[in-house]
């Protein structure tokens, strides 16, 4: 990675202040036979180039936390800083600046562009932030090659297997250098052994390079190997447990 990226690594402590704070959260909708609470209270902060695992079981509302976090979805009450600022206050187009280049998204199914090739689809947030074609291409392929699809760029992702395409959507959410990356199961359509290359990757970009990684799933082996794994329960923090390295 190269320093207009700024991966470096970063020697972390509980001191650490927080690139996130999540502060009384809720989450509620309305249907017509009733108001359907579906988060509750959910308070926790996040330090820089942690790798923070959610975890539950379906319904439990780990989506919908992490759609609230990346500014996809509004609380219907609470607060949610990133890097100091609260982000709820802003306005929609200061919001949608913020989205583009403090947060990189991650989703199980890849939400790529089947008609464009794998480097426009990585390039996708930086041309959306007004980054110069040479800058973002230098940018691109220097990430592509970390992640080991540097010879991909020139196809279309429908060309790709899962694993190499889940790749490629890793590249487009560290395009931005964002503070934190959110990852949606990013495991989820992947084998096992495909899984785990991908895992390893996020795991590599937060243990080497400070990335700092919130990542949703329903694999207990995977959460593990985070650095602290937050489990949900009817829509609250049942418990924190923070891993021994």
């Amino acid at each position: 990675m190269t320093d207009s990226l700024n991966l470096t690594s970063s020697l972390l402590s509980d001191q650490s202040p927080p690139i996130l704070r999540v502060k009384h959260i809720y989450k509620s909708y309305n249907s017509s036979a009733e108001e359907i609470s579906v988060l509750k209270n959910i308070n926790f902060e996040v330090i820089k180039g942690e790798f923070v695992a959610i975890v539950g079981p379906s319904g439990s509302g780990k989506s919908t936390l992490l759609n609230i976090i990346g500014t996809l979805d509004r609380p219907t009450d609470g607060d949610i800083f990133i890097n100091g600022q609260d982000v709820f206050a802003l306005d929609d187009r200061h919001l949608a600046y913020l989205r583009n280049n403090a947060i990189g998204f991650i989703f199980q199914s890849y939400n790529l562009i089947n008609r464009a090739s794998v480097l426009k689809n990585i390039e996708i947030p930086c041309i959306i932030a007004g980054v110069s074609k040479r800058e973002r291409l230098e940018r691109a392929s220097k990430i592509m090659s970390l992640l080991g699809i540097n010879d991909k760029g020139n196809f279309k992702p429908y060309n790709l297997s899962g694993g190499q395409q889940q790749r490629v959507a890793i590249a487009r959410a560290l395009m931005n250098n964002p503070s934190i990356i959110l990852a949606d199961e990013p495991t989820g359509n992947l084998d096992t052994k495909t899984g785990k290359e991908v895992f390893d990757l996020l795991k590599m970009l937060s243990s080497k390079y400070g990335r700092t990684i919130i990542m949703v799933t329903h694999n207990p082996e995977l959460a593990e190997k985070a650095d602290r794994i937050i489990h949900l329960k009817d829509g609250e923090i049942e418990r924190e447990e923070r891993i021994a390295t």
